[in-house]
């Protein structure tokens, strides 16, 4: 998909790293005002070509990088493992934003973590394993049980390992193959949480709702939007929201940072806990393209232009369902009101995120009473699920 010549707009132009479902969804978001969006990807069949122009090359080709950041205004990303390097090679022409120092730190597990300790922002206890020879000292440190993760790459489950034992680590660490590690706390919660904050490169600030999340085999599977505390009350996640957004100002401060920051919580034992950072937009947003005033998406592309930021306000209640190797059939959802069904166009894989299902309501029940209607026409999407889709909360 190329530009409309009638509207196209050379000072709103934004480069973007990334072809995924997130590139798509902010190249619809530009659509609609006036943004275009003009991505690199590997692959000639990634679900942004859907939504604006695509250049085929590898996200470490600093001459394919260059191509992309030629004549835009500004150059985004939506994935935290592109290379910094060749972003740095194009010096700042165009202005990269989230900036390279907060891609830096994101996508480095051991400069995340050690952020998050720096701003005395509450985390689990974790060290850092370059070596074989750090084994005993990460050990002292954290103890077991823990969770060995790699420092890069790590996604959806993907590169970590639960160890229970010095054998058990001993043998993950070797299993990675020198790759750097950090050895991490295991954290028993109560429930996973995520806090989507935008800040604008006028220094404005929203943050959207809290959100609870459910997570299957380290996947995420069901957000729903916005959380309620575990007595089913609205209200009652007032504090929390607080706290959360007091980490991510922080965070934003310290970087002074600019588009969309995800923060990816632990709530247990009166505590609320980061685990990770986005430095992007995010699975646990999908929601707000239909359940919020203004979505992530839109609210990315604002930040990064410094347009002023839409409302994060959620309108009414919302959940949204990752559809994981399959698609339902779009028919079989007509059934159902407010439900809205997102294909990514990918080829169907085993635990391969290709689309999602939102389904916005006035009020929780509603919307909970919906998503069981849901699970009863189209079962393939919560396959792996078990009962284990109801909300921690008591709705």
């Amino acid at each position: 998909m190329t530009a409309d010549p009638a509207t196209f707009d050379p000072s709103r132009l934004v480069a973007v790293l990334g072809g995924g479902q997130l590139g798509r969804m902010l190249g619809f978001a530009g659509n609609r005002i006036n943004v275009t969006c003009k991505f690199l990807d590997p692959s000639p069949a990634a679900p942004a070509i859907a939504a604006g122009e695509l250049l085929v090359g590898e996200l470490n080709d600093f001459a394919a990088v260059a191509r992309l950041a030629k004549e835009a205004t500004v150059l985004t990303y939506e994935w935290e493992g592109v290379d910094p390097g060749a972003i740095v090679a194009q010096g700042n022409t165009p202005p990269v934003r989230p900036s390279v120092r907060a891609l830096k730190i994101a996508r480095d597990r051991g400069q995340e973590k050690q952020l998050l300790r720096d701003l005395d922002i509450p985390l689990a206890n974790f060290a850092v394993i370059e070596n074989e020879g750090d084994i005993e000292a990460a050990l002292n440190r954290v103890g077991f049980p823990a969770v060995l993760k790699t420092q890069f790459g790590g996604y959806d489950g993907k590169g970590q390992a639960r160890v229970n034992s010095l054998d058990e680590l001993s043998v993950a660490v070797k299993g990675f193959a020198g790759a750097p590690l950090t050895l991490e706390e295991l954290v028993l919660f109560t429930r996973e949480l995520s806090l989507i904050a935008v800040r604008s490169l006028t220094g404005e600030t929203v943050y959207y709702p809290l959100v609870e999340n459910l997570h299957a085999d380290g996947i995420l599977r069901i957000t729903r939007a916005p959380a309620l505390d575990l007595m089913g009350s609205l209200e009652g996640m007032q504090d929390q929201q607080k706290i959360a957004e007091g980490y991510a100002r922080s965070i934003l401060d310290e970087l002074d940072y600019v588009g969309v920051l995800t923060l990816e919580l632990f709530e247990g034992n009166d505590q609320l806990l980061v685990n990770e950072i986005a430095p992007r937009v995010h699975n646990s947003g999908h929601w707000t393209i239909e359940g919020a005033q203004c979505s992530q998406f839109e609210n990315h592309l604002r930040a990064i232009l410094g347009d002023p930021l839409g409302s994060p306000e959620a309108i009414g209640a919302s959940v949204m369902v990752n559809c994981l190797g399959v698609m339902p059939n779009p028919e079989a959802l007509n059934s159902l009101p407010d439900t809205y069904l997102h294909d990514y166009g990918k080829d169907l894989r085993p635990n391969r995120k290709v689309g999602h299902v939102t389904i916005t309501a006035t009020d929780n029940r509603v919307v909970e009473e919906q998503l069981l209607e849901l699970r009863k026409i189209a079962p393939e999407i919560f396959l792996g699920l078990g009962a284990s889709t109801h909300r921690s909360s008591g709705v």
